[in-house]
Protein backbone atom coordinates (compact mmCIF):
# COMPACT_ATOMS: atom_id res chain seq x y z
CA UNK A 1 0.00 0.00 0.00
CA UNK A 2 1.15 3.51 -0.74
CA UNK A 3 2.06 5.25 2.51
CA UNK A 4 2.19 8.72 1.03
CA UNK A 5 0.81 11.15 3.58
CA UNK A 6 -2.29 12.94 2.43
CA UNK A 7 -3.91 16.07 3.83
CA UNK A 8 -6.86 16.29 6.19
CA UNK A 9 -8.88 17.96 3.45
CA UNK A 10 -8.08 15.14 1.00
CA UNK A 11 -9.23 12.60 3.57
CA UNK A 12 -12.49 14.50 4.07
CA UNK A 13 -12.97 14.90 0.33
CA UNK A 14 -12.53 11.14 -0.10
CA UNK A 15 -14.91 10.48 2.79
CA UNK A 16 -17.57 12.66 1.16
CA UNK A 17 -17.05 10.77 -2.09
CA UNK A 18 -17.52 7.45 -0.27
CA UNK A 19 -20.78 8.68 1.24
CA UNK A 20 -22.03 9.73 -2.21
CA UNK A 21 -21.08 6.40 -3.76
CA UNK A 22 -21.72 3.87 -1.00
CA UNK A 23 -23.70 5.59 1.73
CA UNK A 24 -23.11 6.39 5.35
CA UNK A 25 -21.86 2.96 6.38
CA UNK A 26 -18.84 3.25 4.07
CA UNK A 27 -17.08 5.64 6.43
CA UNK A 28 -14.51 3.88 8.59
CA UNK A 29 -10.76 4.19 9.00
CA UNK A 30 -9.89 1.22 6.77
CA UNK A 31 -12.21 2.08 3.88
CA UNK A 32 -11.15 5.71 3.86
CA UNK A 33 -7.46 4.74 4.00
CA UNK A 34 -7.96 2.35 1.09
CA UNK A 35 -9.84 4.96 -0.94
CA UNK A 36 -7.09 7.51 -0.23
CA UNK A 37 -4.37 5.01 -1.12
CA UNK A 38 -2.64 5.46 2.23
CA UNK A 39 -2.01 3.33 5.29
CA UNK A 40 -4.48 3.19 8.17
CA UNK A 41 -1.85 4.94 10.29
CA UNK A 42 -1.92 7.92 7.94
CA UNK A 43 -5.61 8.41 8.67
CA UNK A 44 -4.88 8.15 12.41
CA UNK A 45 -2.37 11.00 12.01
CA UNK A 46 -5.37 13.26 11.44
CA UNK A 47 -8.24 11.47 13.24
CA UNK A 48 -7.78 9.57 16.47
CA UNK A 49 -10.87 7.40 15.99
CA UNK A 50 -13.64 6.46 13.61
CA UNK A 51 -15.91 8.78 15.58
CA UNK A 52 -13.55 11.71 14.98
CA UNK A 53 -13.41 10.88 11.26
CA UNK A 54 -17.18 10.58 10.98
CA UNK A 55 -17.76 13.81 12.90
CA UNK A 56 -15.32 15.74 10.73
CA UNK A 57 -16.85 14.24 7.59
CA UNK A 58 -20.36 15.26 8.63
CA UNK A 59 -19.17 18.77 9.33
CA UNK A 60 -17.46 18.91 5.93
CA UNK A 61 -20.66 17.77 4.19
CA UNK A 62 -22.65 20.52 5.92
CA UNK A 63 -19.98 23.03 4.89
CA UNK A 64 -20.05 21.83 1.29
CA UNK A 65 -23.84 21.88 1.10
CA UNK A 66 -24.15 25.35 2.61
CA UNK A 67 -20.97 26.79 1.11
CA UNK A 68 -21.44 30.53 0.94
CA UNK A 69 -22.68 31.76 -2.40
CA UNK A 70 -20.50 34.10 -4.42
CA UNK A 71 -23.64 36.16 -5.04
CA UNK A 72 -23.80 38.54 -2.07
CA UNK A 73 -27.35 39.59 -3.03
CA UNK A 74 -28.46 36.21 -1.62
CA UNK A 75 -27.40 37.38 1.83
CA UNK A 76 -29.04 40.80 1.66
CA UNK A 77 -32.54 39.66 0.77
CA UNK A 78 -34.50 37.26 3.01
CA UNK A 79 -36.51 35.71 0.18
CA UNK A 80 -33.41 35.16 -1.97
CA UNK A 81 -31.59 33.64 1.00
CA UNK A 82 -34.41 31.20 1.77
CA UNK A 83 -34.74 30.18 -1.87
CA UNK A 84 -30.96 29.64 -1.99
CA UNK A 85 -31.03 27.56 1.21
CA UNK A 86 -33.80 25.31 -0.10
CA UNK A 87 -31.86 24.89 -3.34
CA UNK A 88 -28.76 23.92 -1.35
CA UNK A 89 -30.80 21.41 0.67
CA UNK A 90 -31.99 19.83 -2.57
CA UNK A 91 -28.38 19.73 -3.82
CA UNK A 92 -27.30 18.09 -0.54
CA UNK A 93 -29.94 15.39 -0.80
CA UNK A 94 -29.00 14.65 -4.40
CA UNK A 95 -25.29 14.46 -3.57
CA UNK A 96 -25.69 12.64 -0.23
CA UNK A 97 -28.94 10.63 -0.30
CA UNK A 98 -30.33 10.08 3.17
CA UNK A 99 -27.51 12.06 4.77
CA UNK A 100 -29.59 14.65 6.57
CA UNK A 101 -31.88 12.14 8.25
CA UNK A 102 -29.25 9.52 9.04
CA UNK A 103 -26.43 11.59 10.46
CA UNK A 104 -28.50 13.39 13.06
CA UNK A 105 -29.78 10.04 14.37
CA UNK A 106 -26.21 8.72 14.61
CA UNK A 107 -25.14 11.73 16.66
CA UNK A 108 -27.88 11.20 19.23
CA UNK A 109 -25.89 8.27 20.63
CA UNK A 110 -23.87 9.00 23.77
CA UNK A 111 -20.42 8.42 22.26
CA UNK A 112 -21.02 11.08 19.63
CA UNK A 113 -20.92 14.16 21.86
CA UNK A 114 -18.24 15.80 19.68
CA UNK A 115 -20.41 15.19 16.63
CA UNK A 116 -23.41 16.72 18.35
CA UNK A 117 -21.31 19.73 19.29
CA UNK A 118 -20.09 20.16 15.71
CA UNK A 119 -23.60 19.77 14.32
CA UNK A 120 -24.86 22.39 16.78
CA UNK A 121 -22.03 24.74 15.74
CA UNK A 122 -22.89 24.30 12.08
CA UNK A 123 -26.58 24.86 12.78
CA UNK A 124 -25.75 27.94 14.84
CA UNK A 125 -23.70 29.30 11.93
CA UNK A 126 -26.70 28.87 9.62
CA UNK A 127 -29.02 30.44 12.21
CA UNK A 128 -26.65 33.39 12.68
CA UNK A 129 -26.60 33.84 8.91
CA UNK A 130 -30.40 33.96 8.82
CA UNK A 131 -30.41 36.59 11.59
CA UNK A 132 -27.85 38.64 9.71
CA UNK A 133 -29.92 38.55 6.52
CA UNK A 134 -33.08 39.52 8.40
CA UNK A 135 -31.30 42.50 9.95
CA UNK A 136 -29.82 43.66 6.61
CA UNK A 137 -32.89 43.22 4.42
CA UNK A 138 -33.99 46.78 3.56
CA UNK A 139 -37.38 45.56 2.33
CA UNK A 140 -38.52 44.49 5.80
CA UNK A 141 -41.06 46.85 7.39
CA UNK A 142 -39.60 49.03 10.14
CA UNK A 143 -42.22 47.74 12.61
CA UNK A 144 -41.92 44.05 11.68
CA UNK A 145 -39.86 43.19 14.74
CA UNK A 146 -40.66 44.06 18.33
CA UNK A 147 -39.15 43.29 21.74
CA UNK A 148 -41.18 40.08 21.87
CA UNK A 149 -40.91 39.17 18.17
CA UNK A 150 -37.25 39.69 17.34
CA UNK A 151 -35.24 38.90 14.24
CA UNK A 152 -33.59 36.13 16.27
CA UNK A 153 -36.94 34.54 17.13
CA UNK A 154 -38.11 34.71 13.54
CA UNK A 155 -34.79 33.24 12.37
CA UNK A 156 -35.43 30.35 14.78
CA UNK A 157 -38.85 29.80 13.21
CA UNK A 158 -37.36 29.87 9.72
CA UNK A 159 -34.59 27.48 10.77
CA UNK A 160 -37.11 25.08 12.29
CA UNK A 161 -39.04 25.10 9.03
CA UNK A 162 -35.79 24.46 7.16
CA UNK A 163 -34.93 21.46 9.37
CA UNK A 164 -38.45 20.11 8.99
CA UNK A 165 -38.20 20.44 5.21
CA UNK A 166 -34.88 18.57 5.30
CA UNK A 167 -36.43 15.64 7.12
CA UNK A 168 -39.43 15.60 4.78
CA UNK A 169 -37.18 16.09 1.75
CA UNK A 170 -39.41 18.96 0.66
CA UNK A 171 -37.37 21.52 -1.27
CA UNK A 172 -40.17 23.83 -2.34
CA UNK A 173 -39.76 27.12 -0.45
CA UNK A 174 -43.12 28.54 -1.59
CA UNK A 175 -44.93 28.23 1.75
CA UNK A 176 -41.99 29.60 3.75
CA UNK A 177 -41.61 32.51 1.35
CA UNK A 178 -45.32 33.30 1.78
CA UNK A 179 -44.85 33.33 5.58
CA UNK A 180 -41.95 35.76 5.16
CA UNK A 181 -43.95 38.04 2.87
CA UNK A 182 -46.98 38.15 5.14
CA UNK A 183 -44.94 38.62 8.29
CA UNK A 184 -42.22 41.04 7.25
CA UNK A 185 -43.20 43.08 4.20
Amino acid sequence: MNTVITSKEEILKTSRKLIRQQGWSAINIRSVAAACGVSVGSIYNYFDSKTALVCATVESVWCEVFQRSEDNVVFQDTEACIAWMYGRMEYGCRQYPGFFTLHSLVFMQEDKSDGKRRMQQTWQHILDGLCSVLKQDTRIRADAFTEQFTAERFANVLFSLLLSALLRQDYDPTAVLEIVRRTLY
